[in-house]
């Protein structure tokens, strides 16, 4: 048993620092558990919907199909903004994580979908970022993509569909080329798996 099974925390104060597309919250608590005294503390929330995100694996040339799009906060922490990384979105209201991660890949790829694997459900940022992330894998074949992809206008979306090698892709995590949590934790799901993954018939119906 854990020491912190019994612990117990009482919300003192919920304060909107900042509220937009996204919400930006000062926390305020008391923390209590046996064998130290109750403390309180504040910490700063930021408040993001969950997300899916999807690596579409194409099993007859071994290759993965990956986005390329602009990340500002990237560019401000001084690595190159246009990065590598696997379909992804939030899940909307009504949504479940598979249809979203679906979505995602049919709008940013062009492929079609009708089921994916579930790989995983993570929080990336758990000190202050409540988004959870839930990560799918689809083995599919050319039959699958439908359309160029590349995002959507309306949401004034700019992506580059890129279709590698899955040995390159994993080259280039090593090389530190790939560093988007969620592309690297897929492709990670992946390669532990990957001798046994065929294409999934249920993947290659359309929707």
């Amino acid at each position: 048993m854990s020491i912190f099974d019994k612990a117990r925390i009482a919300i003192r104060e919920d304060k909107t620092l900042w509220k937009g597309w996204s919400h930006l919250r000062a926390i305020t608590f008391d923390f209590f558990r046996e064998g130290r005294a109750p403390h309180r503390l504040t910490w700063e929330v930021f408040d993001r919907w969950n997300a899916a995100a999807i690596l579409l694996h194409n099993v007859e040339r071994d290759t993965v199909t990956l986005v390329r799009q602009l990340r500002i906060a990237v560019h401000l922490n001084g690595d190159h903004a246009y990065m590598l990384e696997v379909p992804a979105g939030f899940i909307d209201e009504g949504e479940t994580a598979m249809q979203a991660a679906v979505r995602e890949a049919l709008e940013e790829t062009g492929y079609q979908l009708s089921n994916a694997t579930a790989a995983f459900a993570a929080y990336i940022s758990p000190g202050s970022v409540t988004e959870k992330l839930h990560g799918f894998y689809a083995a599919v074949t050319d039959a699958n993509r439908i359309s160029d992809g590349g995002g959507l206008d309306h949401e004034h979306e700019d992506i580059e569909v890129v279709e590698i090698a899955f040995n390159e892709a994993m080259e280039m995590v090593e090389a530190g080329e790939i560093i988007d949590a969620k592309t690297i934790m897929l492709l990670q799901w992946a390669a532990l798996r990957r001798a046994g993954l065929k294409p999934d018939q249920s993947s290659s119906a359309a929707m």
